[in-house]
């Protein structure tokens, strides 16, 4: 296998991440926070490694890339950025140890949101930007890797998603014109997302770091309180709208710019993602309204902020939903394995593996009534080839023994059984905050142990690569 492509690419992503950090460290020398020079240090050494591994495996040839280097590239990307991402939180004055901060440099790139750091409100401002920062980055790698890499490495069905650009599988698709046109319309949303926010009442600083982490569906705040803080502003309201926006497929997106806006009305994905929100949303608030008293404006307002940034793994909380009752924790547990559609920002298992779930099903209850039928499964009115419901299925159900085998390790940690299922739940599925007094909406996951720290961190890193890109090396036929 050669190597070259794959340390070339991770040396440019490794360099593109220490010249961003030019704006943390500008952020910080700007409210005259001396962690400005732990930046300026963070970028030298960043860029200087990056820079290294970037010139000394340059070619002047196209390189020529295939499947197996895809996977590679897939995977050390993502821990080579968590890695050189942790840096600034570990040398910052929040004098983290080296194992909180890769929890929360995993946590912002893989956009889940889940936080070990206590005393948001006095944290110094070039942290919490670069926490918004590598969540915002971490939202456009997340698209790229679902529109150019995942189609043609065949994860978990995505290959229902073959673009123009990714339809040759001897070869990986050329994602440069496809990762300007999401850039594109990446910064577009979180522009109208930062005047949004703005125009509600938020502060300029409040409103760049959320309207990052709004967009990135990731859910890193700049306040202890998170969307609570700003409670009777309307900052819940642009919340959940470009929360919305973001969790749905970037590719209609680029179908509308080009003219063609109704496969974003008539997809069969995006009309049941709503519908699944609106009969939860429906439910929780008749839950709330006429169990717990609370007026059914506030209810209905409640839910559908929860609701969707559950959903869609965005960690913003407003409130703690965990207390509400015992039924819409069981609900908002089993939320977390829902996801957004397929193409966008969001985590989980998501929409469209639903669809081809149980579609399989019910053909397979008519085969068994009707044994020389005929069924075709069909996705968006397409027949979908007999390949992709087995790559579903295999999906989902790694996809839970996974959660099954994260949530036991929790368990032997010493935790208790609400925090290491909701724990594994929120870390596989990219949610942000899980159940419980400890790491609930309210609370963190500083007091969980190192140990339970990286078992999370494993399990992050695990859900937002779909499980087989990570599970896939660790095969020796691989490697032959």
């Amino acid at each position: 296998m050669n190597f070259r492509p794959i340390l070339f690419i991770n040396g440019l992503l490794i360099t593109i991440l220490g010249a961003s950090m030019l704006i943390p460290m500008f952020t910080d020398f700007y409210y005259g926070h001396d962690d400005w020079k732990v930046f300026a240090l963070c970028i030298m050494f960043t860029v200087f490694f990056g820079g290294i591994l970037t010139i000394s495996n340059h070619s002047r040839d196209p390189f020529q890339l295939n499947v197996r280097q895809g996977f590679l590239i897939t995977a050390t990307s993502w821990l080579s950025i968590s890695i050189f991402g942790s840096i600034p939180f570990w040398f910052s004055a929040l004098d983290l140890s080296f194992t909180d901060s890769a929890f929360e440099a995993i946590s912002g790139i893989t956009t889940t949101g889940s936080t070990i750091i206590v005393g948001l409100d006095n944290a110094p401002p070039g942290i919490l930007i670069w926490r918004a920062l590598l969540q915002w980055l971490g939202g456009i790698g997340i698209i790229v890797m679902a529109l150019s890499i995942l189609p043609l490495l065949k994860v978990g069905g995505m290959q229902l998603f073959k673009t123009e650009s990714s339809e040759n599988e001897k070869a990986l698709p050329r994602a440069r014109d496809l990762a300007i046109m999401i850039c594109f319309i990446y910064l577009a949303l979180t522009a109208f997302c930062f005047v949004a926010y703005r125009i509600v009442g938020m502060g300029v600083f409040d409103a760049i770091a959320h309207s990052m982490t709004t967009i990135a569906t990731g859910g890193f705040s700049t306040r202890d309180d998170s969307m609570g803080a700003f409670a009777g502003t309307g900052a819940d309201l642009v919340a959940i709208l470009f929360i919305l926006i973001s969790a749905l497929p970037f590719v209609l997106y680029l179908k509308a710019i080009k003219g063609k806006a109704q496969p974003l009305l008539k997809d069969s994905q995006v009309r049941v993602f709503f519908g699944f929100i609106a009969v939860i949303t429906l439910f929780s608030s008749f839950h709330l309204s006429s169990v717990l008293d609370i007026p059914l404006l506030d209810s209905i307002r409640l839910s559908l902020f929860s609701v969707v940034t559950i959903i869609t793994g965005t960690g913003f909380t407003n409130a703690d939903f965990s207390g509400w009752s015992a039924i819409l924790t069981v609900v908002f547990f089993f939320m977390m394995f829902v996801g957004g559609c397929a193409g966008s920002t969001t985590c989980s298992i998501k929409i469209f593996r639903y669809q081809i779930l149980f579609s399989t099903i019910k053909h397979q209850i008519k085969r068994l009534t009707h044994p020389n039928g005929v069924f075709i499964t069909r996705y968006n009115g397409q027949a979908v080839s007999d390949d992709v419901p087995l790559s579903v299925i295999g999906f989902v159900c790694l996809y839970l023994l996974s959660f099954a085998a994260i949530a036991l390790c929790l368990l032997l940690t010493g935790l208790d059984i609400t925090t290491s299922l909701s724990g594994a739940a929120t870390s596989i599925s990219n949610v942000g905050p899980g159940l419980g007094d400890i790491i609930g909406p309210t609370g963190t996951f500083q007091p969980l142990s190192n140990t339970a720290k990286w078992i999370l961190s494993i399990g992050m890193l695990l859900g937002r690569l779909e499980l087989f890109t990570l599970f896939v090396l660790f095969s020796p036929r691989f490697w032959r």
